[in-house]
């Protein structure tokens, strides 16, 4: 199986930065996409951005600009810079990849979430 293990959140005022990283480990075969979900109280989960292994990008409309994401192939392990924050952006941000483990075929992990919370 692949266990993801995330770190980097936080408290941060509005118009500040924060980190996210989240590293993938077990008995990985091969990883496809690396991305972020996040998930407001209330709202449904929703996309950030993700990485596919070739480095290509997709951001969802509200932090472009602002979030950068990145990804360490040799380290299995994806970034989220997050700069201007906004208290909007506040919510549980989870880490999710496509990956093949050497005891199964390709299946979606999900990481256990780290919250950031933007204040005004």
């Amino acid at each position: 199986q692949v266990q993801l293990v995330e770190s980097g959140g936080g408290l941060v005022q509005a118009g500040g930065s924060l980190r996210l990283s989240c590293a993938a480990s077990g008995s990985i075969f091969a990883i496809n996409a690396m991305g972020w979900h996040r998930q407001a109280p209330g709202k449904q989960r929703e996309l950030v951005a993700d990485i596919t292994s070739s480095s290509s990008t997709n951001y969802a409309d509200s932090v472009k600009g602002r979030f950068t994401i990145s990804r360490d192939n040799a380290k299995n392990t994806v970034y989220l810079q997050m700069n201007s924050l906004k208290p909007e952006d506040t919510a549980v941000y989870y880490c999710t990849t496509i990956a093949k483990s050497h005891l199964s075929s390709w299946s979606r992990y999900w990481g256990q979430g780290t919250q950031v919370t933007v204040s005004s």
